[in-house]
């Protein structure tokens, strides 16, 4: 398999490349993750993926030329509302309470680019909260720490794992890669 860049910083996505057992090296860019409000979460997530792929390809054309540069986006939807992550904690505390208590959507984008040859895939992940109470959801977020994480949660959280009450998809998903996905588009893109 071609040698693979990640062009991520998550240490979550890190974690979950390495299941895959595929040998990887990180590059990253800073990249814009503004958005047409317009756009449908898929469209988004998409964009933002593909957009941080041609940055790193940009920044580092020796580095990544010959190579397969994954990128990725995720984000949580609320009854349309896109929800990324918190500014600081009044503003975790925001969206959790809007997410307690019901299903919302996790959508992660990830685009393989290899010169100019790019190919693009989202996943789909619905994820029910359990109510919360308003100091369950200060505690979470003391110990949690989630203003990096769409959403302001992190399913593999061990107190965050608390409060879902189901999931319908892809759990690896909801973590930051759908590695099922992933490993299927991997084999046709390197075939």
């Amino acid at each position: 398999m071609t040698e693979l860049v990640l062009a991520s910083k998550s240490p979550r996505r890190q974690a979950l490349l390495k299941l895959l057992q595929v040998p990887f090296r990180i590059l990253t860019a800073e990249t814009s993750e503004d958005f047409e409000p317009s756009l449908l979460p898929k469209e988004i997530v998409t964009e933002l993926a593909v957009r941080k792929g041609k940055a790193v390809c940009d920044l580092y054309p020796a580095e990544t030329a010959d190579k397969i540069v994954l990128s990725a986006d995720t984000i949580v939807v609320l009854n349309g509302e896109v929800l990324n992550k918190p500014n600081d904690e009044a503003h975790a505390f925001e969206m959790l309470t809007k997410l307690q208590g019901k299903t919302h959507e996790v959508f992660t984008g990830f685009a393989l680019t290899k010169e100019t040859n790019v190919v693009a895939e989202v996943e789909r992940t619905a994820v029910t909260f359990a109510p919360m109470s308003p100091d369950e959801i200060r505690t979470y977020i003391q110990v949690a720490k989630p203003f990096d994480k769409a959403g302001a949660y992190g399913i593999q959280d061990d107190i965050g794992a608390c409060f879902i009450e189901r999931i319908e998809g892809c759990y690896y998903n909801v973590v930051g890669l759908p590695l099922a996905k992933l490993y299927k588009t991997l084999k046709q893109f390197n075939a």
